[in-house]
């Protein structure tokens, strides 16, 4: 059977959820006995999302293949349950850079190179690539941005020309739009969707099914109305309202019946339908029953969430194999003051990041939670400033930091490693993907994970320095996790406390909603500990 593409594309507003819907839609007809792929195609000139700050952009997510992918693959590796790679996130950045060497090579033998076929004909075969590569019964590509945008047009021109040579048997266009609904007029808007149809069919794309964002239940007539306008089948307008969890949106998709309607659209055999696993996720979400734990999540970004989704993804997915409610609140390491009040954290997790700001607030959360007997679960930059504290606090060594912040501390107990020190560029010059860790015997780390060797993706320039491994471990620090060769620290805990664990690399990236990573699960359970432990009265054990 040859491959089928779904194009989806939003209109009138960004930041609708075309990502979730693209995940949801894949992950139905996954679980209907096809094989799916998703492509992101990202508008931006950046080459990745490496060197974005992640107030404008979010989180950056890393792939096993150490691509720093938009925030949208996380979504897409969560909802398939299956790991992508670098070809399934193509950039404006990539495109040209591939043109313009191509260019230099003299591939193009003399011609004008122009967006028109040169710049289309490489996105294209970047589109081709992921399929061919695959052999993936279905390629659902997002196409970034809104339409309308001058910067997303020589990618919308690129997927009218795939329908055209694939042949409309073998392509499909999903619109996504919002119909909002205004209290003066008390109905919902369907000429934002008009409109933003208009502007696509300019580009020569007409939509075969049209998703409606709504806040309110999508009405017979709304529906009518904008097949009647947009020139689509009635029943081909679907809804997808907000909902309170994001994997409530697969079974309401269901419920729609939307991969029945792309499957009939594209000639696709759906296997028998089974019960959603996401609809027990979500009822374990709305109900569980060991009650809530709540987690201090201390970061420099966390007034734009989606710079951590990731984490607050995998706290929730550790929920609901713990049974409990999680309540994260995002704590700015910043304003952390230390008069402020921690009876009430059940545990307190340290995110990556990079930047001397908001360091010193990340280094006295973690001593307080080392004091107090509050577990603590540290990620990237979290094991570098955990490092830092206990040399400090525990070791004796005034002043120590890392040469990221101080590059004149006299205790360099983070430091640069050789290889990085000759690079001076910021773009995918990390160490980045996926790479093996050895995990000691009797330590906790082992016991979490089950296993000697395991692999874990990486995101990090600084590491910890030799020098001072001896000095760290006479006083207690347990380096609970190396690389094979024992050059590099990758884990670390503390013993004789609740839970103190710290890891160099990105678990967050690995949890799944239906299997969530060792180190979250356990982390959450010695949450949950500490919360039954006290009891209600909410008094501070530590």
């Amino acid at each position: 059977m040859p491959t089928k593409f779904v194009f989806v594309t939003g209109g009138v507003i960004s930041s609708l959820g075309k990502g979730i819907f693209a995940a949801s839609l894949g992950n139905l007809l996954k679980n209907g006995g096809l094989s799916v792929t998703i492509q992101k195609l990202d508008p931006y000139l950046n080459v990745d999302a490496g060197t974005m700050n992640p107030f404008q952009h979010g989180e950056v997510f890393v792939t096993d293949d150490g691509a720093e992918t938009d925030l949208d693959i996380g979504h897409y590796e969560r909802f398939l349950g299956q790991n992508l790679t670098r070809m399934n996130n193509v950039t404006t950045g990539q495109i040209y850079s591939k043109v313009l060497a191509k260019e230099r090579r003299g591939d193009y033998l003399g011609s004008t190179v122009q967006v028109i076929p040169h710049v289309t004909d490489q996105i294209k075969d970047s589109i081709r690539l992921v399929a061919s590569q695959t052999q993936a019964d279905v390629v659902i590509v997002e196409v970034g941005g809104t339409v309308g945008d001058i910067e997303s047009l020589p990618f919308l021109e690129a997927i009218r020309q795939v329908s055209s040579e694939e042949g409309r048997d073998h392509v499909m266009f999903v619109h996504l739009t919002l119909v909002p609904y205004t209290s003066t007029s008390g109905e919902p808007k369907t000429k934002p969707t008009q409109h933003s149809v208009k502007e696509l069919l300019s580009i020569g794309i007409q939509p075969d099914m049209i998703v409606c964002r709504t806040e309110r239940a999508l009405a017979k007539e709304a529906r009518e109305k904008i097949s009647l306008f947009c020139n689509v089948p009635a029943d081909m307008v679907v809804e997808s309202r907000t909902r309170r969890f994001l994997y409530e949106v697969p079974p309401a998709l269901e419920k729609e019946g939307a991969s029945v309607k792309v499957a009939r659209r594209l000639s696709l055999q759906l296997s028998e339908r089974r019960s959603h696993e996401f609809e027990e996720i979500v009822e374990r979400l709305r109900s569980p029953r060991n009650g809530q734990v709540t987690v201090g999540l201390v970061g420099k970004y966390v007034k734009l969430h989606d710079a951590y989704i990731s984490v607050y993804e995998s706290l929730q997915h550790a929920g609901i194999e713990n049974d409990v409610k999680m309540e994260i609140d995002y704590i700015s390491s910043e304003d952390v003051a230390v008069e402020m009040d921690l009876s009430h954290y059940d545990g307190i997790l340290i995110p990556g990041g990079f930047g001397e700001r908001g360091v010193d607030g990340k280094i006295d959360m973690i001593r307080r939670a080392r004091e107090l007997g509050i577990p603590f679960l540290g990620l990237c930059l979290g094991l570098q400033c955990a490092v830092i504290e206990f040399a400090r606090h525990v070791c004796g060594l005034e002043g120590a930091h890392s040469t990221e912040f101080d590059n004149q501390t006299a205790h360099p107990v983070i430091d640069l490693i050789p290889d990085q020190r000759t690079k001076n560029k910021l773009g995918g010059t990390m160490r980045l993907g996926l790479y093996p860790s050895k995990l000691g015997k009797g330590t906790l780390a082992r016991s979490i994970y089950g296993a000697e060797i395991i692999y874990e993706r990486h995101r990090h320039r600084y590491e910890v320095n030799n020098s001072y491994r001896m000095a760290l471990a006479e006083h207690g620090l347990i380096f609970s996790g190396l690389s094979p060769d024992e050059s590099l620290v990758e884990i670390i805990e503390i013993k004789d406390h609740p839970y103190f664990v710290a890891c160099q690399f990105h678990p967050e990236l690995v949890s799944r909603p239906t299997k969530a990573h060792a180190l979250f699960r356990s982390f959450v359970a010695a949450c949950l500990k500490r919360r039954q432990g006290r009891g209600d009265s909410g008094e501070n054990l530590g």
